[in-house]
C-alpha cells in the first residue's frame, strides 16, 4: 500500500526525494504563493517552525500556481523570495499543482484523507462575492491551506487558508500531535 511516504516529490532544488526523509515528525504541509494576500503567512510558519521543530514540527511548503497565478516565479525565484522577504528556513518544494486535472499525486492524497477543512468557509465565500472562481469541495480553496500529518504518516487534520499559523485552532492541533509522540 503506497503511503504518503512513498509518492515521489523534489525539493526547490529539484531534487528527487520523498516524505520519508521527515518519518516520525509532525508534519504541517502548506501550499504557498509569493504574489497573495496571505503570503505574510510566510512569516507565522516560519515562527511556528523555528518555536515547534525541536519539538519535532516541520512545516513543508509547497510552491503552487493554481490561484490566479499568484505563483508566477521560479523555483530559484520562490526560494530567493522567500529567503530575502520572512527568512524562511523551513523545508520548500518545487512548484507543483495543488488543484484542477493536474493535482499532484500528494495534494490528491491529501484532500481524499480529510476532505473537510477546520474553519472552511469564510474565505471561499469572500472569493465568491469578489467574482473570483473558486475550487469546488473537497479541493483545496486556495493557497496557504494547511494539512497536519501526524508522526504516523495519517493526516490528522486541515486548515483553511485564512486559518493563520497562529490560530489557536491550529497551534491546539500542532501541540496534540507533538504530545502524542
Amino acid at each position: 500500500m503506497t503511503t504518503l511516504y512513498d509518492i515521489p516529490l523534489k525539493t526547490i532544488q529539484d531534487q528527487p526525494t520523498t516524505l520519508a526523509d521527515y518519518r516520525g515528525k509532525v508534519l504541517l504541509v502548506v501550499n504557498v504563493a509569493s504574489k497573495c494576500g496571505l503570503t505574510p503567512q510566510y512569516e507565522g510558519l516560519e515562527a511556528l517552525y523555528r518555536a515547534k521543530h525541536d519539538a519535532g514540527l516541520e512545516v513543508l511548503g509547497f510552491p503552487a500556481n493554481n490561484f490566479m497565478e499568484q505563483e508566477p516565479g521560479s523555483n530559484a525565484e520562490i526560494a530567493s523570495f522567500c529567503s530575502a522577504n520572512f527568512d524562511v528556513t523551513f523545508p520548500l518544494f518545487s512548484k507543483i499543482s495543488v488543484a484542477g486535472n493536474a493535482v499532484h499525486p500528494l495534494y490528491q492524497a491529501l484532500v481524499d484523507a480529510q476532505p473537510v477543512a477546520t474553519g472552511e468557509g469564510p474565505l471561499r465565500e469572500k472569493l465568491k462575492s469578489m467574482d473570483i472562481k473558486v475550487n469546488p469541495a473537497p479541493g483545496v480553496t486556495w493557497n496557504f491551506e494547511k494539512f497536519l500529518i501526524g508522526r504516523d504518516g495519517r493526516v490528522l487534520a486541515r486548515f483553511a487558508p485564512d486559518v493563520g499559523p497562529d490560530d489557536p485552532r491550529l497551534l491546539q492541533a500542532v501541540d496534540a500531535a507533538l504530545a502524542a509522540g
